[in-house]
């Protein structure tokens, strides 16, 4: 049985407001995107898979910068603020990436990114045998999610670190106030499913802010100089 996307209603509600204010907030415009595109290598005339795209930021960089973007997302209203962000230059489906990509075909990949998704997907394993899939050999795979280290120690300590476990936080800063479902995981269920679907591990990013964040929340950009929020990671495809 597929699991459902755990985070549907909670972005059913949340979707205008994130789509709205993504190029500002601060952790996805300021900490996670600069990151995520110091990972990338060069986009040009490249094939690339955004997966759990959201409102579109990330689809549009690329096709800015040359690249023949595919982009697939569980949540229709954020697909629909994706599709009128980026006009008619990228392909979309609606897919839940709990369930195998078998509408796209094997090898048809140069580069994979998913940021900020994998916190809603319990079992990493068939998904990163489904990119492993879909990348050509040399192909590079680039994701980032939540540290397990902040997301145990400093949010949910009450649990077992060593389990994936179900958890929930408040999310305000998007101006519409719901209860968001998560997965948090330890270190080890992050890289062992990358290892077991066949990815070589290039480079792992535990990201401090830009300068941009100070500007725009001080009180959480003191705490990301000191302690991590996001983790990551790029592997490649042999």
């Amino acid at each position: 049985m597929i699991d459902p996307p755990v985070a549907q209603e909670a972005y059913n509600q949340l979707a205008d407001d994130y789509a709205a204010r993504i190029d500002s907030k601060a952790h996805n415009a300021f900490y996670d995107r600069p990151a995520v595109l110091s990972l990338l290598p060069d986009v040009t005339g490249k094939r690339v898979l955004d997966a759990g795209c959201g409102p579109g930021a990330y689809a549009e960089w690329l096709l800015d910068h040359g690249a023949q973007v595919v982009a697939v997302d569980a949540n229709e209203k954020m697909l629909a603020h994706a599709r009128e962000r980026t006009g008619d230059r990228a392909e979309f489906h609606l897919a839940n990436l709990n369930a195998p990509l078998d509408f796209l075909a094997d090898a048809s990949f140069d580069l994979v990114i998913c940021p900020l998704v994998l916190d809603y997907i319990r079992d990493w394993t068939p998904l990163f045998r489904e990119f492993h899939r879909l990348l050509r050999p040399g192909g590079v795979l680039v994701f980032s999610h939540g540290h397990p280290a902040s997301e145990f120690f400093l949010y949910y300590a009450d649990g077992n670190y060593h389990e994936v476990e179900q958890v929930s936080w408040e999310w305000t800063g998007f101006g519409t106030v719901v209860t968001m479902p998560s997965y948090r995981r330890p270190l080890a269920a992050v890289f062992n499913p990358l290892i077991d679907a066949g990815f070589v591990l290039d480079r792992v990013l535990e990201p401090r802010p830009i300068e941009a964040f100070r500007e725009a929340d001080r009180e959480h950009y003191d705490q990301l100089m000191r302690q991590p929020g996001f983790l990551c990671i790029r592997a490649v495809k042999p």
